[in-house]
């Protein structure tokens, strides 16, 4: 069985720390002693860790080891149109467990009034799901959650993130495009993927609210340098699509 990873607040000489709800888990549920061990990360880098000391809200423990740890496939960002709060927590935690590096949240032309201005109140409890979730999947490092920009300024990467991105497509059933199974859609998502991909390649996909993109919005996206790209004739809710194209995506880098 696989030892639990937990994320620590502090790695010091050889020590690392973990305080609050966490540690109280560990001391009041687990009934952790000293000795036994767990791994541990400083969301840079992952480590064999025993208990060396357990009480209350404070647990430290005492580095044993490194762990080695899998490079990325991909660095994956999801743009994703704010949906209702409980759904768009759900992307959270599931874009965290298949490897999203950062999440932006969107406000669409069609995104619901006052979620947008919301979201900031939010950022904190998206955080904590993003930090349980990295630790139920083992990974290494939490996926950053960046505050809420409007579309406009989503679509240009560059200014909204700070970085380009090789590749960038938005999730679009409704495109007037290439025609798929008789349907008036977008490609596939896979075929407008690069034939070469490299584990340095940055990654971008911009995910639709309820009631799919406005026209304005297609355009505006096709004249920044976004792709068009169908996950297929069936209309998915927002926290589906995220699911499914970032597996087709992962899945595609590591071939």
């Amino acid at each position: 069985m696989a030892r639990r990873r937990f994320f620590v607040d502090t790695l010091r000489n050889g020590f690392a720390e973990l305080h609050g709800e966490e540690a109280r888990h560990l001391t009041r549920v687990l009934r952790v002693e000293p000795g036994q061990q767990y791994e541990i990360s400083d969301n840079h880098a992952a480590y064999l860790a025993e208990i060396a000391e357990a009480r209350g809200e404070r647990v430290v423990f005492r580095i044993v080891e490194p762990i080695p740890a899998p490079d990325p496939v991909v660095s994956i960002t999801l743009l994703a149109s704010i949906v209702k709060f409980d759904r768009f927590e759900w992307i959270v935690e599931k874009s965290t467990e298949l490897g999203v590096e950062r999440i932006v949240p969107v406000a669409a032309a069609r995104t619901e009034k006052g979620l947008f201005d919301a979201s900031g109140k939010r950022t904190e409890r998206w955080l904590r799901i993003a930090r349980e979730s990295s630790q139920q999947s083992r990974r290494v490092r939490m996926p950053e959650i960046l505050p809420a920009v409007r579309f406009e300024r989503a679509v240009h990467f560059e200014h909204a993130i700070g970085e380009t991105a090789e590749y960038r497509c938005f999730l679009d059933e409704g495109f007037r495009g290439e025609c798929f199974l008789g349907e008036a859609l977008a490609p596939p998502l896979l075929a407008t993927l690069p034939g070469e991909r490299t584990a340095t390649d940055r990654v971008a996909v911009l995910l639709g609210p309820e009631g799919g993109w406005t026209d304005a919005e297609r355009q505006l996206a096709m004249a920044s340098g976004w792709r068009a790209a169908s996950l297929g004739p069936q209309i998915l809710r927002t926290e589906t699509a995220a699911v499914a194209a970032l597996a087709i995506l992962a899945n595609a880098w590591m071939v």
